[in-house]
Parts: C-alpha cells; structure tokens; sequence
C-alpha cells in the first residue's frame, strides 16, 4: 500500500470539488500544493486526546473513527469517516485546543489533509473555497445535531435502524463490537436486533 501512496495523486479531491464547485487550473493547483497525502496503517491513531487537532482529513480510502473513552473504560464512538468524507475534532482544530476525542483508522486508510494555516490561506487565495467548507462544516453540524437529538429520543431499535440506512456501506466493514459502541449498545443486544430484523424479513 505504500507503493500506492506513492501513486496517489489528488484527482479524488480534486473530483469531490468538482461536483460542488467548477475549478480553475490555479484553483486546483492550490488544491495539490496545500493538501498532502497520508497513510495510516490499521488501529493507528490519527489523532489522540490530550493532543491538538492540526488537520482537516479527507478520506480516499479506508474508514477512520472517531470516539471517547469514559471514565469506566467505555468506548462512545461519535463518527465513522469512509471514503469521500471529512474528519476532524473541530473544536480543537479552530480553537487550538487539546482534544477530548481519539480518531483511529479502523482500515488501512489514505487521506489528503490540511493545516489550519494552509486552510486559512486557502480561503484567502481562492475564496471559493470559503463557501465550500462553510457548507461542509454546517451539513457537518446538522448531521451530529440529529444525532445528538436521536440519542437522547429513539428506541436502540430506531438507532440501529437509522444506522443501518446512514452506514449502509460500512456494515460489511465494521467489527460487530464498533457498530454497537455507535450505537450505544451491547454487542449482544445487536445480535439481537439484527436476528429480529433478518426474521421480519424472511
């Protein structure tokens, strides 16, 4: 895979702008002097608490997570980033504050990221941009609002089945044990739901 880092180039960055917003060739230049490729191995950390938040990460391929671990050992999983998708702790990237929260690749995963400085410089040289993250941060925001109001409203069956349709590409990818740490069960109970659903559908 090291190999391929090496051949990666920033055409799926490049692509995912592309359906948003029509670049210019010193807009898309930009795009490949500020963003630079990383690879993280399997259940390395990507970020850990205690540490600052530097980049903004988008996802190529591969699957990160982020979560917290409580007090009682507990692991509480907040998002899980697949491809085409972006990952950060916005609060300490923007505040330059330690994080609360560990992300870890759960998958060999490659990303293109951007520092906070490269970010800000971005806006100022193409301000097109200013627009496409403020949108991307605010879809970003609804999305964990809705979560957040889930959590605190639904069954674990109406979790779970929200679940089922917003990660449907990552179910066949994702240990048992992450998706219920999502969701904010047991491992068991999961097996549970999920017999109960195969049954409804057989």
């Amino acid at each position: 895979m090291k190999e391929n880092l090496l051949q990666t180039s920033a055409e799926p960055l490049l692509d995912y702008f592309g359906r948003l917003i029509r670049l210019n060739v010193e807009e898309k230049e930009l795009v490949k002097t500020l963003f630079k490729p990383r690879l993280y191995r399997k259940r390395q950390y990507v970020l850990q608490e205690g540490d600052i938040c530097t980049q903004f990460n988008f996802v190529v391929r591969g699957c990160l997570r982020m979560y917290k671990i409580d007090d009682k050992g507990n692991t509480h999983i907040i998002q899980f980033t697949s491809e085409n998708w972006w990952l950060m702790d916005i609060g300490s990237f923007h505040g330059k504050t330690p994080s609360e929260l560990n992300i870890d690749a759960l998958e060999d995963t490659m990303v293109f990221q951007i520092s906070h400085q490269n970010l800000i410089d971005l806006y100022t040289r193409a301000p097109k941009f200013n627009l496409i993250f403020r949108v991307l941060i605010e879809n970003s925001f609804v999305s964990l609002q809705k979560r957040l109001l889930q959590n605190i409203s639904s069954t674990a069956e109406e979790r779970y089945l929200s679940f089922m349709q917003n990660y449907s590409h990552l179910t066949n990818r994702l240990p048992q044990v992450q998706m219920a740490a999502f969701i904010g069960i047991t491992p068991e109970f999961l097996s549970r739901l999920r017999n109960k659903q195969a049954k409804s559908k057989s």
